[in-house]
């Protein structure tokens, strides 16, 4: 039973940061409390509550009270809330609590009393709670640890009483009962002095003993002797290096695993640092120390010589700038230095720690130049990222140096350059540059010599992909990690075809327009595949047919309008996990085949809120899958019916394109006005011809009938329409409504002229819809009669109408003129000015 509760805690803590999370985002009410999850998960946080509501229902699991005037807890307060499993009561201004406060909760794994003033805490108050497993009773004003009945908690995992009042590191005799506890946190109290038997009820052997911030002033000598603890933490806890060293001295016996001592950034007690402070250390067992925040730390030449005969030596933000040499016969086999000032790596003082078997030299602010390590043929991990590295790198001295790395970190640096050596450290399986500027790769393969590695990310490393084989020689690599960097014509071409071993492979955000149907076809093992937030409006059907081991597919933002009946067909079956949210999705019921795939399959899309629809424009933003499918089951009539009318829309369009001029020349004609009964005319003639027929007309007609007597006004093209106004409104309006006549003048030009014949169609429907219209047409010399036959209408208008012909010849011009003078004065009225210019000439 005790081992099923010590496998709880893991679980429960999963399930209560997914309680909160989606706290963040409530769905609805329930009285004053939100719902977090229907049924099991209640935040009633500051609702200046003073007892609990009635309203929450028995099946609650995660209920968070915090911030609420409770005042006390009486008898079973939680009796109708018995599933409850956490339970958050901070800052609840509880003073008294009763026996059997929670005596219904047999379940509750966490309980939260965080800055509730305690002034009563009956015998009996935590009874029943046989399942709990942390328990938070910070800043509560607990004097001792006796005065908090947790005798009965024996599944206890976790016990912080950190931030209260407690005198003395004295156990209650019932921890002895505690067989699971794992942390005791005790920071911040008043504990001064450790007496011979404080820790005697310690029965279990995997505690982390939190006395942090504690001013400890005495140890009693044996005091933590035969003791067994996981880990120890005395920062800030010693006024003085001498206290601190005297400390250290009287924990002789201690058996712990990690040991950390130090300061924090805002609390400095140490003001030197000398190699006989940590000397007390030698009478200790412990396999890990931790010195952090000890800004007097500068060199280690000041550590003291028992850290030699550790395996694990941590050094955090400390003032180390120096690195001395370490005695040869060091056992350290892990050494981590962080957030110091460190300028250069110290290869060459860390080649005398032979048992080296991982070194992380990590987020020193001032470390830019590397050397290379040499001696360390037991190195397994090294670790350089977070540094301001700008330096290159050797494969082929590494593999001298380091013949046993397997792991190496040189990420979020600032610039390494590659080279192209055919050798390398043979036993590296982990290379992470992710974040660091790198020069060489792209251009030319520069992981030739990495032949056993399996794990390799240059996400966001600057690199262009230029090279057809970017990762030659890596024939055993299984992790890729490449997203943030760019490909040559922003295409994916052939840059895996030797790595058949790859299971993962991240591309995201390389600005990648399309992936060929090649560029992933030798990836048969590809378990997991990451194109987001790329340019693509979709992958090709044969790449899903050759990834049939894809369990995982990212192709969120990009630019999907749908997947395919053949994308759709040909999607492995093994897939788990597809994400195609933030793409524009075309929600039309072309797409209807995707939309219905989409709602079947909504528990394999990931994020599925996130799929909008982008077009058409009055479902832009509507979730995807909740689209109406019933919107597109049309009937088969309405179907015929369309298609029948968009037809005959179609065909209509057509004629009206066809016949424009003609249509707009009818509305024109038709919609004038009739009621006038006298026709205000401009002109006697308009006249019809050719440009290339511009001389004659200008010669025959312009000089001859406008200057002569009677005097004749004509309508010219080139003179007397608008400009700016369209030509076919020139050609009715100036031209045929404004004149009397119309004069046509017929040349071999005129016949092969298309808007002269139009112009002839128009004058031949305007002198059958206006009666007193007429139409004089003038055949010029030399026009080819086959060619008048051609043209069927002008043909039959001439054998039923009179018409002029023209010749050169000076007889035949006076008869010509004679005739077309007749033509024109039929009808023509004389104003009083025109009348006295004929007397007057």
């Amino acid at each position: 039973m005790h081992k099923e509760g010590a496998l709880c805690l893991p679980v429960f803590a999963t399930f209560s940061l997914a309680i909160v999370f989606q706290a963040q985002q409530t769905a609805r009410s329930l009285g004053p409390c939100s719902e977090v999850k229907p049924g099991a998960a209640y935040k009633c946080m500051d609702l200046n509550l003073t007892r609990l509501p009635p309203d929450i229902p028995n099946t609650t699991q995660w209920l968070d009270l915090s911030y609420n005037p409770l005042k006390g807890l009486t008898s079973n307060y939680f009796s109708s809330v018995p599933a409850l499993t956490f339970l958050d009561l901070t800052r609840c201004s509880i003073e008294k609590m009763e026996d059997d406060a929670f005596g219904s909760l047999c379940n509750l794994s966490v309980l939260i009393l965080t800055a509730n003033p305690l002034q009563f805490v009956g015998l009996g108050a935590f009874h029943g709670l046989t399942s709990l497993l942390k328990l938070v009773a910070v800043e509560t004003s607990i004097s001792s640890l006796d005065s908090l009945p947790i005798a009965n908690l024996t599944s206890l995992q976790e016990l912080n009483l950190s931030h209260n009042l407690i005198a003395s590191l004295k156990l209650p005799s019932f921890f002895s009962r505690f067989l699971f506890l794992q942390s005791l946190r005790l920071q911040e109290n008043k504990i001064s002095s450790i007496f011979i038997g404080d820790l005697d009820a310690l029965s279990s052997r995997n505690l982390t003993l939190e006395l942090s911030r504690n001013d400890i002033t005495f140890i009693q000598p044996d005091s933590f002797a035969g003791v067994r603890l996981q880990e120890l933490s005395l920062r800030a806890c010693f006024e003085s290096s001498a206290s601190m060293q005297a400390g250290l001295w009287n924990l002789s016996g201690l058996h712990v695993n990690k040991l950390v001592l130090g300061n924090y950034r805002n609390i400095q007690k140490l003001q030197t640092f000398s190699k006989p402070l940590l000397d007390g250390l030698c009478h200790v067992h412990f396999q890990e120390v931790t010195l952090i925040c000890v800004k007097a730390l500068s060199d280690t030449g000041s550590l003291s010589a028992c850290l030699n005969n550790i395996s694990t030596v941590r050094l955090l933000d400390t003032d180390l700038k120096f690195f001395s040499d370490f005695p040869r016969n060091s056992r350290v086999r892990h050494l981590e230095i962080s957030d110091c000032p460190l300028r250069q790596i110290p290869a060459l003082q860390l080649s005398n720690l032979e048992e080296l078997r991982v070194i992380r030299i990590t987020h020193n602010r001032n470390l830019a130049d590397c050397d290379d390590f040499e001696g360390l043929p037991n190195l397994e991990t090294l670790d350089l990222s977070h540094n301001k590295l700008r330096c290159g790198i050797s494969w082929e001295n590494l593999m001298n140096g380091t013949p046993n790395l397997k792991r190496l970190d040189l990420s979020v640096n600032l610039e390494i350059k590659l080279p192209p050596e055919l050798f390398g450290p043979r036993k590296l399986e982990y290379l992470d540059l992710q974040r660091t500027r790198l020069e060489g790769p792209g251009k030319v393969p520069v992981f030739l010599g990495l032949a056993n590695l399996l794990y390799l990310d240059i996400s966001y490393t600057d690199i262009h992909i230029e090279t057809e084989c970017p990762f030659c020689g890596m024939d055993r690599l299984q992790v890729l990690r490449m997203g943030g960097n760019t490909f040559e014509g922003n295409q994916l071409g052939n840059s895996f075809k030797n790595i058949t071993q790859l299971q993962v492979l991240d591309i995201s955000n390389c600005g990648l327009q399309q992936v060929s149907p090649d560029s992933l076809a030798g990836l048969p093992r590809l378990r997991e595949l990451n194109v987001s937030n790329n340019k693509l409006l979709g992958l090709h059907p044969v790449i899903y047919e050759c990834l049939q081991a894809l369990t995982v597919l990212d192709l969120h933002n990009n630019q999907l309008a749908t997947l395919t009946e053949e994308d759709l067909k040909n999607l492995p079956r093994s897939l788990r996990y597809l994400d195609l949210s933030q793409n524009l999705f075309d929600c039309s019921c072309g797409h209807i085949s995707f939309l219905r795939w989409a709602k079947e399959h909504r528990d394999l899309l990931q994020y599925a809120d996130g799929m909008l629809c982008h077009n058409p424009v009055d479902l832009k933003n509507s979730i995807l899958v909740n689209f109406d499918l019933s919107f597109c089951q049309v009937s088969m009539t309405t179907v015929a019916v369309s298609v029948v009318v968009s037809l005959a829309v179609v065909v209509c369009l057509i004629l009206v394109y066809k016949y424009y001029f003609h249509l707009y020349y009818m509305v024109i004609l038709l919609s004038r006005d009739r009621s006038s009964t006298k026709k205000d005319n401009t002109y006697d003639a308009f006249v019809i011809y050719s440009s290339e027929d511009q001389e004659w007309v200008t010669q025959e007609l312009e000089e001859t009938l406008e200057t002569g007597i009677p005097r004749f006004r004509l309508c010219l093209f080139y003179r007397d329409f608008i400009p700016g106004v369209s030509i076919m409104t020139n050609i009715i309006k100036e031209g045929f409504q404004s004149s009397r006549k119309v004069v046509a003048v017929v040349s071999a030009h005129f016949l092969e002229s298309r808007w002269c014949n139009f112009e002839l169609e128009i004058a031949q429907s305007w002198q059958l819809l206006d009666s007193q219209a007429s139409l004089v047409l003038i055949v010029l010399e030399g026009v080819d009669q086959r060619a008048v036959q051609r043209k069927l209408g002008l043909f039959r208008y001439l054998r039923r109408n009179t018409y002029l012909v023209w010749k050169d010849r000076e007889l035949n011009r006076h008869l010509f003129l004679r005739q077309l003078r007749l033509a024109l004065l039929d009808g023509k009225t004389w104003t009083e000015e025109e009348l006295k210019l004929m007397l007057k000439d």
